[in-house]
């Protein structure tokens, strides 16, 4: 549990300060995984390979999230569901994550999810589509967050909704983040993406399959992806972070519009890599970075992450080192 304390001028808890100080990167995922990731000496179609190592390890965009943000010294809470004996196995290795974590009992099991990748950088990865849940528990999770979100300078709502749960839940949370003055970041696909616009994100950051599906259209060229930042801004999003795997990605705030490059890499395995760009950027906006250099950062990340074998996140060292490496772009004054 986090200690609970006031704001006070001269750095000392007194019954004349009042307000709450903000020192936290929330993250949720209503949607986890135990994932199991293997790796091979490669992927060959009709022909066998041979496993190098495998392990496990409590997954989900928002934990990767959190991962990311702590391990570069950021302070983070993460909030889960957990149920069945995938559950119980995800809150074991979760002990180890070196962050608080809260979870929301729920009946049925979380999901199980493999990747399998092999040293010249190819991968597979099969998700579960996840349990449903109750009403009841999606309201437990709403209490959960509205009881955090006093700590909190940012949340971030990651990853997908499982069956049956409605496509306009993420917004509810939203709103909540809102009343109380917290920056929000949505991650999500599918209706949930399209309903959440609804609620006015601080930042959401689609990657371009994702965007695909919110806008029914392929993307190909460049004046494609710039488009699809406009359009999406245009349905709700104060911000839009485009990420674009090896081509980095397109941000766009009210009055600017850039493109954030990062250098050519041998890439080994690519999965996550969103993951940690969504999560570094939120670290240095919170560190006071302005909208540009969080995107630089956060595509300093995820390349730095695809670096790296299997589902792995790179630290605040390794990013640093790819930082100066990432160009930056003005595509223009952003319209409208």
């Amino acid at each position: 549990m986090l200690a609970s304390y006031s704001y006070c001028p001269y750095n000392r808890v007194s019954p004349r300060c009042f307000g709450t100080i903000r020192y936290l990167i929330l993250t949720l995922t209503i949607n986890p995984a135990v994932d199991r990731n293997v790796t091979v000496d490669r992927l060959a179609f009709e022909d066998r390979g041979y496993i190098l190592d495998r392990n496990e390890t409590p997954g989900g965009r928002g934990i990767n999230a959190s991962r990311v943000i702590h391990s570069f010294g950021g302070k983070t809470q993460a909030i889960a569901v957990s149920g069945g004996a995938a559950g119980r196995q995800f809150q074991a290795m979760s002990k180890l994550s070196g962050f608080p974590m809260d979870f929301v009992p729920i009946e049925n099991e979380i999901r199980t999810n493999l990747t399998i990748s092999d040293k010249q950088g190819l991968t597979v990865k099969l998700n579960e589509l996840g349990p449903p849940l109750s009403a009841k528990e999606l309201d437990k999770i709403a209490e959960l967050v509205a009881s955090k979100l006093d700590k909190a300078t940012w949340f971030m709502i990651c990853g997908s909704i499982p069956p049956g749960v409605p496509p306009h839940y993420y917004n509810h949370l939203l709103d909540v983040a809102h009343k109380k003055k917290v920056k929000t970041l949505l991650d999500t696909d599918g209706d949930a993406l399209l309903h959440g616009l609804e609620a006015e994100p601080t930042v959401v950051s689609p990657n371009q399959q994702e965007s695909e599906r919110l806008l029914n259209r392929a993307l190909i060229t460049r004046s494609h992806l710039v488009d699809a930042v406009e359009r999406i801004h245009g349905m709700g999003a104060k911000s839009v972070v485009l990420t674009l795997g090896a081509r980095g990605a397109i941000g766009r705030t009210a009055k600017e519009l850039v493109e954030v490059v990062p250098p050519r890499i041998e890439a080994l395995c690519p999965l996550g890599a969103g993951d940690a760009l969504a999560a570094a950027f939120t670290w240095a906006i919170d560190k006071k970075k302005d909208f540009i250099d969080a995107v630089r950062w956060g595509v300093a990340a995820g390349t730095a992450s695809a670096k790296l074998p299997g589902v792995t996140f790179a630290n605040l060292d390794q990013t640093k080192q790819m930082y100066p490496h990432v160009e930056v772009r003005s595509i223009g004054q952003a319209v409208g």
